[in-house]
């Protein structure tokens, strides 16, 4: 049985993961919320260094190696969906422990965000992975 790919329109194949590598502002906007984001995991996983359980060392580990990887803008989709279920992890794990769990609830929403919207232009992503022009002679 064969698997079919479903086309545009135009007959061109779909775009894979990201719609566009967003430019201009809406590129530099998707900048700003990585730098934001990863900052934010940064603050955190170096606050837990120093206050957390044990438990939860581990998926502040994870989300301060995302957090380089959203500054670079690489693999961001992946990365975005990783920060989010670690900062879910942390969250139930302080749920649990009757603490405040609003701050990694609102950096999960923040991965699933950067999950869906993707790097934007000002990336590493972009560089790689976006689309290529062909000059012929």
């Amino acid at each position: 049985m064969l698997i079919q790919i479903p086309y545009a329109m135009d007959g061109t194949i779909l775009q894979r993961l990201f719609s566009t590598f967003a430019n201009g502002w809406p590129g530099r906007g998707l900048l700003l919320l990585r730098l934001l984001t990863a900052a934010a995991l940064i603050h955190q996983g170096i606050g837990a260094l120093y206050e957390t359980p044990r438990l939860v060392l581990i998926p502040q580990a994870i989300g301060v190696a995302a957090s380089l990887l959203l500054l670079a803008g690489l693999w961001t989709p992946v990365v975005g969906t990783l920060v989010a279920i670690a900062e879910v992890w942390i969250a139930l794990s302080l749920f649990w422990q009757s603490s405040d769990p609003w701050y990694p609830v609102m950096l999960a929403a923040l991965g699933v965000t950067l999950a869906m919207l993707g790097p934007g232009a000002w990336s590493v992503d972009a560089r790689l992975f976006g689309r290529k022009h062909i000059d012929l002679p």
